[in-house]
């Protein structure tokens, strides 16, 4: 059966796991650079609360992307995010490596990209996610199409969908 005829509470309930590209997804996907040529990024504080609710339910979220920012890496480090992976054009390897490294079996993994080096991963995993403006391409290839755009909240919108359909999004809101 596919993920299209599934419920969100199907597909959810095997997912432990959350790889995520960074530029078009955790992003907007502009790169930036100031008068001294260092690279700036804005991120969604929105994502970043997600991020923190899905691992402190448990589960794993990784970060995969083909460039390399020390922007990434303070956000990163910022948000509790022990998995990460720069500058791999080629995302399947480092995607199997860091699964390896987080002792997970990619039949439990949601991957989540908007461009051309995404569908690699986005092939190999039960639930591959694009945000509303993803590449064509990558949204033929995707199993869910969010509403929001990346670097506008996609991230928060695939966690707290996975989270809620897990029964699990209401243990994250201040009662």
């Amino acid at each position: 059966m596919s993920a299209l005829l599934k419920s969100d509470a199907e597909i959810a309930g095997s997912i432990t796991c959350i790889l995520c590209d960074v530029d078009g997804v955790m992003t907007d996907g502009r790169i930036i650079y100031d008068a001294n040529g260092c690279e700036t990024k804005q991120f969604h504080v929105k994502d970043g609360v997600a991020i923190k609710a899905w691992m402190r339910a448990g589960f794993q979220f990784g970060i995969l992307t083909a460039r390399k920012s020390p922007v990434v890496l303070r956000r990163a480090e910022e948000l509790g995010v022990r998995h990460v992976r720069q500058g791999f054009e080629d995302k399947w390897p480092a995607a199997q490596q860091m699964l390896a490294d987080m002792n997970t079996n990619h039949s439990e993994v949601c991957y989540i990209g908007d461009d051309l080096p995404d569908m690699p991963v986005m092939k190999r995993v039960p639930l591959a996610v694009t945000p509303a403006d993803g590449a064509q391409d990558v949204r033929n290839l995707a199993h869910w199409i969010l509403q929001r755009d990346g670097g506008r909240g996609a991230v928060r919108e695939l966690v707290e969908r996975l989270l809620r359909a897990k029964q699990r999004w209401e243990e994250h809101v201040p009662r």
